[in-house]
């Protein structure tokens, strides 16, 4: 197989996968460009290696930025802005998680707090509902305690390797 096809069937694997985890595809397209590009790429060479328009190159890269999975990066005399992924793919899925917990956990959790607290069990079918809200809640937050645990466990692997450097 050549570099191109390979890179290429990355490219696209990584943006059909994507969509399962509630990405757009370009969005993820992008993504694996910037990640297989051994150098910070601007929108014109992203615009002429996906076949995408300047707009949808913008929008996207502006998404990936807020993700915290790309980053802008400055060269001397240019006057074009370039990005650059976040290469260590570990530190990408941790960031997929918090972002992915902030946007669509959070929020869940959040509702079913306010159903719980506003709707009253005055009825057969309100007892109900309040039974599959509370079952929904319970779900969310034990995958949400889960999820935090790993991310917090990971900082403080981090943070106790980092101290042991300096103690010795």
């Amino acid at each position: 197989m050549e570099l191109q096809e390979a890179k290429d069937k990355f490219i696209h694997t990584w943006g059909t996968l994507a969509t399962q985890w509630g990405i757009n595809r370009t969005m993820s397209q992008i993504h694996a460009l910037l990640l297989l590009s051994p150098e910070a790429l601007n929108a014109d060479q992203i615009m002429a290696e996906l076949q995408i328009s300047r707009g949808n190159v913008n929008m996207n890269l502006r998404d990936l930025m807020s993700w915290g999975l790309i980053f802008k990066q400055l060269l001397p005399g240019e006057r074009k802005e370039y990005f650059v992924a976040e290469k260590d793919i570990w530190k990408v899925a941790r960031q997929i998680a918090k972002e992915r917990r902030r946007r669509e956990v959070e929020p869940i959790i959040g509702t079913m707090e306010d159903i719980k607290k506003e709707l009253k069990g005055d009825t057969e079918e309100k007892k109900e509902v309040l039974r599959i809200i509370e079952d929904i809640s319970n779900v969310t937050q034990f995958a949400d305690s889960t999820m935090e645990a790993i991310l917090k466990s990971e900082e403080n692997w981090l943070l106790s390797n980092f101290l042991k450097v300096f103690k010795s």
